[in-house]
């Protein structure tokens, strides 16, 4: 193989999925670097491949990357895999080929399972973009944060989730996008697989009465919160103009002539000038 670093996909739960070319990688190389040796070592032996495996998680990555790329600079092939999917998407395997790449040694990225993608496909969507913002952080603040500033983009949200948080995560969502169609996509692509669809309320709903059941909420989850729709665009306008009625006769209260208060309108809420004027005109007339 050469002195090379192979990013070697690995199935996210069916282990059928893994392709010709990840395995042939994995049997040329000279080492196998893995997030987890455990993880990978059963996917090797499974396929009865026998290799020096070498844990390169996150808590090692930052001592132990140089080293690794000197190797291959030296003439060694490494292969990469993460526990589950395509290496460098949510894990370490991102920084391993940003050093790699400026370090200017070969890197070739095979194609292959990715989590992400999969549950995108599977949540129904018909938005042809979708936005990928890896784990779902674990605050609700930080939630909402993350939901406030996405919320206009014209695109499905795309996050990962663990099952003891995902009551929260859907409150959250439910507080924030009211509107939107979830998907909560749980085990893709092994034997308990399941795409529960519905708004956030809903699925609060159905899964808090599966987290009282014995087992719980288990597996792998991903979680595909829909595009902006016309039901959450109607919302947003009748609020902007709630707020911009309410602004406009706090202004005519203030003293401020109608002239006045249309120009602030127009600057605060975006508000084409006639619209603002006329609102203006409205409020003081009421007052």
């Amino acid at each position: 193989m050469g002195g090379k670093l192979v990013i070697v996909p690995t199935p996210i739960g069916n282990l059928g999925d893994m392709t010709l070319r990840s395995l042939d990688a994995l049997r040329g190389a000279d080492v196998v670097c893995a997030e987890d040796t455990r993880v990978t070592g059963k996917l090797l032996a499974h396929f009865g491949i026998e290799k020096r495996l070498e844990r390169l998680d996150e808590a090692m990555i930052g001592t132990k990357v140089a080293a690794v790329v000197d190797r291959i600079a030296a003439g060694e092939a490494v292969a990469y895999c993460s526990d589950a999917g395509m290496p460098g998407v949510s894990d370490p395997g991102l920084r391993l080929v940003a050093a790699a790449r400026e370090a200017g040694v070969a890197v070739e990225v095979l194609p292959g399972a990715s989590a992400a993608a999969c549950a995108y496909v599977a949540s129904g969507t018909v938005c042809p973009r979708f936005y990928f913002g890896g784990f779902f952080p674990r605050k609700a603040t930080e939630q909402r944060a993350v939901l406030e500033e996405l919320r206009g983009l014209d695109a499905a949200l795309v996050f990962y989730e663990s099952p003891n948080r995902l009551l929260a995560a859907l409150a959250t969502i439910a507080e924030v996008l009211p509107w939107r169609s979830v998907a909560v996509c749980r085990e893709l692509t092994k034997l308990h697989e399941e795409v529960a669809r519905g708004t956030a309320v809903e699925l609060v709903e159905r899964f808090a009465v599966r987290a009282d059941e014995p087992g719980g909420i288990r597996g792998e989850i991903a979680l595909v919160i829909d595009a902006p729709n016309e039901a959450e665009a109607a919302a947003g306008a009748e609020a902007a103009a709630a707020s911009a009625e309410a602004r406009a006769a706090e202004l005519v209260a203030e003293g401020l002539r109608t002239k006045e208060v249309a120009k602030q309108l127009s600057a605060e809420f975006g508000i084409p000038r006639n619209d603002a004027y006329e609102l203006a005109m409205r409020q003081g007339k009421e007052q």
